[in-house]
């Protein structure tokens, strides 16, 4: 038996109070989705059940507050969709279990999707609105929900079928894109890179995420994308760490073919290449992750095993700080190619 339900059954043998809530009555309520036992204030033991009520998991937290998300405004963008559906659900004058059994759903399904512990599918949406009578909802709710979950995207997802198809994902908003500001603090930025380079890079995610390897068509599809440097109408400013001039990939011959075609890629009229040295001062901002600004509509930044979507204005605004500060630290032109340059020389 698991320590904290054996210490609670002794305790209750000692004469703990107990009270009990029946999961019908609590469906409506402002309450955790799941069911939880606590103990002595100390610790609480979830219960994760499945969409038709079996038992799935128990997790146990020691935590005495919540940490907040990683992703706060994705969060927050799942929780406005709940509140909009328990709204709808409301209105119409229906409970919890009231709608789950006219839809034919295990009676806690609704408390889940309103609770955020489940996200809905289209379908779900459908027969939501449908039973609330809210059929115009369809639409807009179904983008809602599309976006949030696209918002954190799960590498293993993303990349299940191979890396060519996640490249060409880009495509689309890089063609809408007019001002992208890139940031980098050890790789060259895939639309800069060199197709040895690129190689020697798609290749290492391949290994360490064990996905189909489609190598040569991934290179191609990335090789492809840079078309939009070809566009004049587009600016693109990039800061990166010197550390990404020296961090190999490929070995010294692929370097030194990136770090040529770099110097060629900061001569166009529309991009503007910063590089913040080894030896600057960092009292203003410390390297960060990565992170990719597309006009001032969303930012993208990389984690291990995700893709984060940010397109909160709040946050988008943090990271347009971020982006000036990393700028005011880089030096351009003349400077950036010497350190470059030295970074080539170092590779003879």
């Amino acid at each position: 038996m698991i320590p904290v339900l054996r210490r609670a059954i002794e305790e209750l043998e000692c004469g703990e109070e107990v009270r009990w809530l029946s999961r019908d009555q609590a469906t409506d309520l402002r309450l955790p989705g799941n069911d939880l036992w606590m103990v002595d204030s100390r610790q609480i033991m979830f219960n994760v059940f499945d969409g038709d009520g079996r038992p799935k998991a128990s997790q146990i937290s020691d935590d005495p507050a919540p940490r907040p998300s990683p992703n706060s405004g994705v969060q927050q963008a799942r929780q406005a969709l709940a509140d909009r559906l328990r709204d709808l659900r409301v209105r119409a004058g229906l409970t919890a279990t009231g709608l789950a059994r006219a839809a034919g759903w295990h009676q806690t399904k609704v408390s889940k999707l309103e609770h955020t512990i489940t996200s809905p599918s289209v379908e779900d949406l459908r027969v939501w609105c449908r039973l609330c009578d809210a059929e115009d909802e369809v639409e807009d709710l179904t983008a809602v929900a599309l976006t949030v979950s696209s918002a954190y995207a799960d590498w293993k997802r993303r990349q299940r079928n191979g890396l060519r198809q996640v490249q060409e994902s880009y495509l689309p908003l890089w063609e809408r894109t007019t001002r992208f500001r890139l940031y980098e603090p050890a790789i060259v930025p895939g639309l800069f890179q060199a197709p040895a380079y690129a190689e020697a890079v798609l290749r290492s995610v391949i290994s360490f995420n064990r996905i189909p390897d489609d190598l040569d068509e991934a290179v191609e599809a990335r090789m492809y994308r840079r078309k939009v440097l070809e566009d004049r109408h587009r600016t693109f400013a990039v800061i990166i760490e010197e550390q990404a001039l020296r961090t190999r990939y490929g070995g010294a011959a692929a370097m030194a073919t990136q770090l040529s075609h770099l110097l060629t890629v900061m001569t166009r009229p529309n991009v503007s290449l910063g590089v913040i040295p080894s030896a600057a001062p960092r009292d203003a901002i410390w390297p960060l992750n990565g992170f990719w600004i597309y006009d001032a509509e969303r930012v993208i930044t990389e984690l291990l095993t995700a893709e984060v979507t940010i397109t909160q204005p709040s946050e988008i605004a943090v990271y347009e700080r971020a982006f000036a500060v990393l700028t005011a630290s880089a030096v351009h032109g003349t400077q950036a190619r010497a350190l470059i340059q030295a970074a080539l020389q170092d590779l003879r």
